[in-house]
């Protein structure tokens, strides 16, 4: 079965940064069949040395590939590959009737000799152009996930698109925002079979009614009528759903290492932060609202006072070297402080709140924080594992799925992940904000009852900053 013989199917040309981006992309098109060009094989050879998350991908596409062309005659590969030959494929429990194409012969240049542009897209352009015309009655579409490559596609007239299989969401509006606003009616509504009572200091709800169906655990629900209520889904069904009132980090006497609460979002945040059932927190919010202090403060005050956690640990991906730190000098702390400096402005802030008596004091503090604190860099996460830490994952929206993946299963037993980041301040490659691996966590780690999300929304930085977020 060549090319010319199943002209009702489209045919997508893969760029290399699909691949790239995503190693299991080519089982991603269900009944398509899939063309890949002779360049994109020998840009996938030049990159496939090094210990990097690139250099990861294209070894694994590399194997996914050999796979499928393992026993094929000469014959078969020009007739195409059925996709359906790696049975442990991702996304096998899907119809793959696809085939996949390489190019096997020189395809004639149609593109304009003065056709400006890096040699090795203009190839693929040409490779595209040429299967169009040989192909009249075959949808021929580009895919990658270069927008200035797609921007010569459509200047040259062929169908172009980006790659979308990997989006946790069409629209990144809809993510879960981990707290809902409550109507005023709700008690009126949902009190008919409402049972409380009381465990040492906590209160509980045991409610049931039309909206319970839309909660997750460890929701935040509020009313906005004067009474602030604001209480947290314990465990939730179809049907019934048990709800604990929150505790109040607003208050003076109730502060965290000197820090209180100074909105409902960092309330709840705190809430989720001390509450040792909780495994995994993530917080998403614009510079300003709080999310490294009070991820900081909670692990200190759980670290050193209550001596739940061993240590902290704080991570975050290297941007914009993303690569090896070994050509910076000293160890790896010092290595990595280029990219700390919110970790030491927030540590600064927290040893001063604690008004300690001299300077000495002041020092002594901080030095004793510091053998609390440890900074570690991601390039060497693999293979460990943390007992009884506290991680905490800054600019996480730097991560994709899968590095995200490998950093929460190094978590073993007693030890918290916090995820911190803002969806608006993506600086990895081919990353969005419906792509980004905090995204991803967010939407899958919803239905856990040992998760919980909150979305901070008011900046609590300086009047300065917040005019200056609104304004500029």
């Amino acid at each position: 079965m060549t090319l010319h013989d199943c002209p009702q199917k489209k045919l997508f040309v893969l760029d290399t940064n699909v691949l790239i981006h995503d190693p299991s992309a080519i089982f991603h098109f269900q009944e398509h069949n899939l063309f890949i060009p002779m360049v994109v094989l020998e840009e996938l050879d030049h990159a496939k040395k090094g210990l990097s998350e690139v250099s990861r991908n294209v070894r694994q596409v590399s194997r996914f590939l050999d796979e499928l062309i393992r026993d094929a005659s000469q014959k078969n590969i020009q007739d195409g590959l059925p996709l359906s030959r790696i049975e442990h494929a991702p996304n096998a429990e899907h119809k793959l009737d696809g085939r996949l194409y390489f190019q096997t012969q020189q395809l004639s240049s149609l593109l304009p000799k003065t056709m400006p542009g890096h040699l090795a897209d203009n190839s693929i352009l040409n490779v595209v152009l040429a299967l169009s015309k040989e192909l009249p009655n075959t949808q021929v579409i580009l895919v990658s996930k270069d927008i200035n490559m797609r921007i010569k596609a459509a200047a040259l007239e062929l169908a172009a698109e980006d790659y979308h299989s990997d989006e946790t969401l069409d629209d990144i509006d809809l993510l879960f925002s981990g707290a809902s606003a409550l109507p005023a009616n709700f008690w009126d509504t949902h009190s008919g079979q409402m049972q409380s009572w009381q465990e040492k200091d906590r209160t509980f709800y045991k409610i049931s009614g039309p909206l319970v169906a839309d909660w997750y655990p460890n929701q935040y629900l509020y009313i906005e009528d004067g009474e602030n209520f604001e209480a947290i889904v314990r465990t939730c069904n179809s049907e019934v759903a048990v709800i604990e009132l929150a505790k109040d980090y607003r208050l003076n006497h109730a502060n965290i290492w000197g820090i209180t609460a100074k909105n409902r979002e960092q309330n709840f945040a705190l809430n989720v932060l001390l509450d040792p059932l909780v495994d995994f927190v993530t917080l998403l919010g614009t510079a300003g609202t709080g999310k490294t202090l009070l991820a900081l403060a909670a692990g200190l005050h759980q670290t050193i006072e209550k001596k739940i956690y061993h240590e902290i640990i704080m991570t975050r991906e290297t941007i914009p070297v993303g690569e090896d730190i070994g050509f910076l000098p000293g160890s790896e702390e010092e290595k990595m402080a280029p990219w700390m400096g919110a970790l030491m402005d927030n540590l600064e802030l927290l040893n001063n709140r604690l008004e300690q008596n001299n300077h000495w004091e002041n020092e002594a503090t901080h030095n004793l924080l510091m053998n609390r604190v440890k900074i570690r860099s991601l390039n060497f996460m693999r293979g460990r594992t943390f007992l009884n830490r506290y991680l905490i994952i800054d600019e996480a929206q730097n991560l994709t799925p899968k590095q995200m993946k490998t950093l929460i299963t190094r978590a073993g037993p007693g030890t918290k992940i916090i995820c911190i980041g803002n969806l608006t301040q993506i600086d990895t490659p081919y990353l969005t904000p419906t792509t980004s691996g905090l995204t991803y966590v967010v939407d899958r780690f919803k239905t856990w009852e040992h998760s919980a999300h909150i979305t901070l929304k008011r900046g609590e930085r300086s009047r300065l900053a917040d005019f200056a977020s609104n304004t500029l």
